[in-house]
């Protein structure tokens, strides 16, 4: 990990971008961290927008979760961003955009060529982050995962022993594999549907939850499409990452 800028915003907030090989991302520290007292680690998933565009945000969050006491981090998902891009997944968005100006149901096929190589090759790069980020002496455990395309927290949540909870937002192009996958979670969960959503299947994104292995998962659903999650929706999801990581 290379650290390659670092400014201090308002709040105390310490914002430091770095890359991982070719891999761009983006650590926020709150005040309170340091090496005799290192904070937990939330992990922020995001759309394949590029962080530039999310920035935003992902600051919003940042911000949130370090006033409870969390450090937060993210990284470039693969053929986004000033990531090198990446022709077969262009190809499979290319494929849903059409359909989905067409009017016609988005196959199985599209979904599987446009999300099961971006979880491939993403996990692997969470977790190499995750490495690095733990190596730093401000930065402890427990660790979380938080929103972002779903398929990958699934596989997160399944293969990376060390997180702790996940809070997912529910979407529905969502492989049939990660179906199977979704039974092999056990962390705590703490899914936000909503229920108006005009990009997402309802009915499967209640199948999803309801195959997900957990013991301890919630659905926390809200009227509205995708951009009209309320304010009280992050609270929520923030209590349920100071029960779990504190």
């Amino acid at each position: 990990m290379h650290f390659t800028s670092e400014q201090s915003l308002d709040d105390g907030l310490l914002e430091r971008e770095f890359t991982l090989g070719e891999i761009p991302g983006i650590l926020w520290t709150p005040a309170s961290a340091s090496a005799s007292a290192p904070v937990p680690l939330i992990l922020l998933g995001h759309p394949p927008l590029g962080l530039r565009r999310m920035h935003p945000r992902l600051v919003d969050r940042a911000r949130r979760s370090a006033a409870d006491g969390f450090a937060t981090a993210t990284i470039e998902l693969p053929g986004s961003g000033d990531r090198p891009r990446w022709p077969a997944i262009d190809q499979a968005r290319a494929e849903l955009r059409r359909a989905m100006e067409a009017g016609e149901p988005v196959s199985d096929e599209i979904v599987d060529a446009l999300v099961l190589p971006l979880v491939d090759k993403a996990v692997p790069e969470w977790q190499a982050a995750l490495d690095a980020l733990l190596a730093l002496p401000e930065i402890g455990g427990p660790v979380g995962y938080s929103g972002g395309i779903i398929s990958i927290g699934i596989r997160l949540a399944v293969v990376e022993q060390r997180i702790a909870a996940a809070g997912l937002f529910a979407g529905s192009l969502v492989p049939r594999a990660m179906f199977e996958e979704a039974r092999q979670v056990t962390v705590p969960l703490h899914v936000l549907l909503q229920w108006d959503d005009e990009g997402n299947d309802r009915q499967a994104a209640l199948d999803l939850f309801d195959a997900f292995g957990s013991k301890e998962k919630s659905l926390h659903a809200n009227m509205g499409g995708h951009t009209g999650v309320p304010q009280f929706a992050g609270d929520t999801a923030a209590q349920f990452f100071t029960r779990h990581l504190k």
